[in-house]
């Protein structure tokens, strides 16, 4: 019997004790969903416990919630972050729906504190190494041009590093930035950046929540091996319209949204856009006003309630980047989802979401010049179909458990060129497969100290025909060639990937928490820059290129000070990784169609402790954040087979983040960062040859960049806020104490000494100041 179907058949019968236990006693079910009062937005993660009985659930991605109870009279409390919580009294004699509606906390501006009944993480949930945020928490941090970023607030966290200045990429826990899955409304998102990554694709006017996971990834989630950013958009006003919007340094936004059907049905469209382009069209140069720079995106979203049971969403994004000098060179890039999704709840116990999903990220280089004239185009693009289905079969077990089915499709390169071009025609093979999974998972409480939760996911990834598919000698030489048909298995790759992870709860103030995670990863970007850019391409795993495997352990513990006012959180993690990807000295993995010649393969572990301290009531809130870490390769042919720095390898990795309520109408903010250098490659020495200075390199990323640190400012005066309309200015200053840090590092001969070599650093930004004015109606 095979090591999978052992796997399989432990946990079935796991679950089969735990599905007997639950319902050995008769239990009546409280049922029903959790939404916003004044729009009409379903809550995640709302709270809802059992005073007195150390009961209760949290609400899930679609605001719905069930608990099972005996007979009785009971005490609820219904609670989420920026709400007043709402206590409800009732008679549990029956099964019961009961639709709570929560209100908008009103705070009061003291002359010490600002009272908050905010909801911190839970220290009974066996989930690790994941973090929520709330849009409101991004709304004072000061970034870039003052643009609220997601994406740039959550690399403020520990374990989770920002790829630079300049790029919207991270790495979490050692892992590479093509290692974590974006999704928006459950569609991947391959490419997240605007403006060669000075912005995310993501616009925060349309955003409801942000989930990130570190570690302990639920069984749902699959297909990369270091974290999930898990993005819901809003679902839009049902009770009346709102229209919100702002101008800023660089760019403006709207927001519209509003009930189709008062209580059942809803629209909301975010646009936003970029006018760089605008002020190059008022020089006089034409080298410069022929140039094009600007993005634009656009966010979409209608919601119905067919019935009780029934509700359908349809939502999508479009998004775009145009990038030109005159007529000689264009770069365009952009992404495109769109996601089908129906809710339905079987009983009051059971609900139901089927999901289909489109993604596609593509790009398109068009080059004009004397002897060239030709068009390069990239794409990937997917079709997914998921039904899942979450069990709430009492108030000590709640199973969820699903399959999915996705279908890729790969453009790696293609070239187009007119007849006077010195181009000719090609097109790398297009590449087809098909993902597929199965998974389960149980959240179960033990007793009222011990909770765990288990699953597992079943994942196969086929690699489809049609094309060629080749084999290697230890040089990477094409020894032999394969051809399939359309259609055709080549090759599927079939991995179990259990999960575990478990609290207990030391006193009423701490807890220490394990999990152990396997994730599978068959996508891979392949770049040969250390920066992501819009023409990175993504490849699939093939008969060489095996899928990427980790296995990760993590441990911490837990604690609430003062009364809650203070969270400490210290998580540790080791992971190993199998079959990770780097490159041959000189590869070209643009132009070669046999990309597997020029990719070397090996493995990988990453370690380390993180701390964070939040505050999150009274005039000052934010929080610390420090990590100690180790991120390593060890890859045959790659420096002399032995371990060596992996290029997002950093010692250490800190960030503090304060806002303080000055008064009614102004807020202030800071945040400073600090990091250690990135793992980097320079030359060890150099010789001449043919009257050429050559570099001679030796060990792979063995050098360090300089070490990174900058302070941001930021400041919000409230002009205006009444019941009707509310306005406010926005003031940043990013950089604040003008640190030159090194984006780049190059080497060249001195003019005055040719002998002589210097290092030429070039920084990107000094002080970046930004207003903008935000209103909403």
């Amino acid at each position: 019997m095979s090591n999978t179907v052992k796997t399989w058949l432990f946990f079935l019968l796991l679950l089969g004790v735990t599905v007997q236990q639950a319902t050995a006693q008769t239990r009546y079910t409280i049922s029903g969903s959790v939404r916003s009062k004044k729009s009409g937005e379903s809550l995640i993660g709302a709270s809802i416990t059992v005073q007195g009985k150390g009961a209760g659930v949290t609400s899930n991605d679609y605001g719905f919630y069930s608990i099972s109870l005996p007979a009785g009279k009971y005490t609820l409390l219904a609670s989420a972050v920026g709400l007043e919580p709402q206590t409800i009294e009732l008679q549990l004699d029956k099964n019961i729906t009961l639709n709570i509606l929560l209100e908008e906390e009103i705070k009061e501006l003291e002359d010490v504190t600002v009272t908050s009944s905010a909801k911190g993480r839970s220290l009974s949930s066996p989930q690790m190494g994941a973090e929520r945020l709330t849009i409101n928490e991004t709304k004072t941090i000061p970034v870039l041009f003052g643009e609220r970023d997601v994406l740039k607030t959550i690399q403020l966290l520990p374990g989770i590093k920002s790829a630079g200045d300049g790029n919207s990429g991270f790495f979490v826990r050692g892992g590479a930035a093509d290692q974590n899955l974006i999704l928006l409304d459950e569609a991947p998102v391959y490419n997240a950046s605007h403006l060669l990554g000075f912005f995310s694709t993501f616009n925060s006017d349309a955003i409801k929540d942000v989930m990130i996971y570190k570690g302990g990834m639920p069984a749902q989630y699959g297909g990369r091996l270091s974290s999930v950013l898990d993005i819901k958009m809003n679902d839009g006003n049902n009770q009346d319209y709102a229209v919100s919007g702002g101008i800023g340094a660089i760019s403006a936004k709207l927001n519209v949204e509003g009930p189709i059907q008062k209580d059942k049905s809803s629209f909301l469209v975010s646009g936003r856009r970029t006018y760089v382009d605008a002020f190059l069209k008022l020089s006089s140069d034409s080298t410069i006003n022929n140039n094009s720079l600007y993005f634009y995106d656009l966010n979409a979203k209608l919601n119905y309630q067919l019935g009780k049971k029934d509700r359908l969403f349809l939502s999508g994004y479009f998004g775009r980047d145009q990038l030109g000098v005159g007529e000689t060179f264009k770069l365009n890039w952009g992404n495109a989802t769109g996601t089908l999704r129906w809710n339905h709840i079987f009983s009051d116990k059971l609900f139901s979401n089927t999901s289909l999903i489109y993604s596609n990220y593509d790009y398109k280089i068009t080059i004009k010049s004397a002897a060239n004239d030709f068009k390069v185009f990239s794409q990937i693009k997917d079709w997914n179909l998921k039904q899942e289905f979450q069990w709430f079969l009492s108030s000590r077990n709640n199973i969820r458990f699903g399959v999915n089915a996705i279908h890729h499709t790969m453009r790696p390169g293609e070239i187009s060129s007119s007849d006077s071009s010195s181009f000719n025609d090609k097109a790398l093979q297009k590449r087809y497969s098909l993902e597929n999974a199965v998974y389960a998972a149980n959240n179960w409480k033990l007793s009222d100290n011990f909770n765990l939760s288990y699953g597992a996911r079943l994942s196969a990834f086929s690699i489809l025909g049609q094309g060629d598919f080749y084999t290697l000698d230890t040089d990477g030489k094409v020894i032999d060639t394969t051809s399939y048909k359309k259609g055709e298995v080549v090759k599927t790759y079939v991995n179990i990937e259990p999960r575990v992870s478990a609290s207990y709860t030391l006193n009423n103030s701490s807890s220490v928490k394990a999990s152990y995670v396997r994730n599978v990863q068959n996508l891979h970007l392949i770049s040969n820059s250390t920066t992501s850019t819009p023409t990175d391409k993504w490849i699939a795993s093939t008969n060489i290129i095996k899928p990427e495997i980790s296995d990760q352990v993590s441990v911490g513990y837990y604690k609430n000070l003062a009364g809650n006012k203070y969270e400490l959180t210290v998580e540790a993690y080791y992971k190993t990784m199998q079959n990770q990807i780097d490159y041959r000295d000189g590869a070209d993995v643009f132009s070669n169609d046999v990309i597997e010649s020029q990719l070397l393969f090996g493995k990988g572990r990453a370690y380390g402790i993180e701390w964070l301290m939040k505050k999150k009531v009274g005039r000052l809130s934010g929080w610390v954040s420090y990590t100690l870490s180790k991120t390593e390769r060890k890859i045959n042919g790659i420096n002399n087979n032995e371990w060596y720095n992996a290029r997002q390898d950093r010692t250490h990795d800190i960030a503090i983040v304060a806002t303080y309520q000055l008064n009614k109408k102004w807020t202030l903010s800071a945040n400073w960062i600090f990091y250690t250098g990135d793992a980097v490659s320079f030359p060890s020495g150099k010789y001449r040859l043919d009257d050429r200075m050559v570099y001679y390199y030796t060990e792979r990323n063995g050098y360090r960049m300089p070490n990174y640190h900058r302070l941001d400012l930021g400041a919000v005066l409230q002009l205006k806020k009444k019941k009707k309309f509310s306005s406010e200015l926005a003031f940043s200053l990013y950089n604040a104490y003008g640190r030159e840090n090194a984006y780049i590092i190059e080497f060249r001969n001195s003019k005055d000494n040719p002998n002589k070599t210097e290092a030429v650093r070039t920084a990107l930004f000094k002080f970046i100041p930004s207003v903008s004015y935000n209103f909403k109606f």
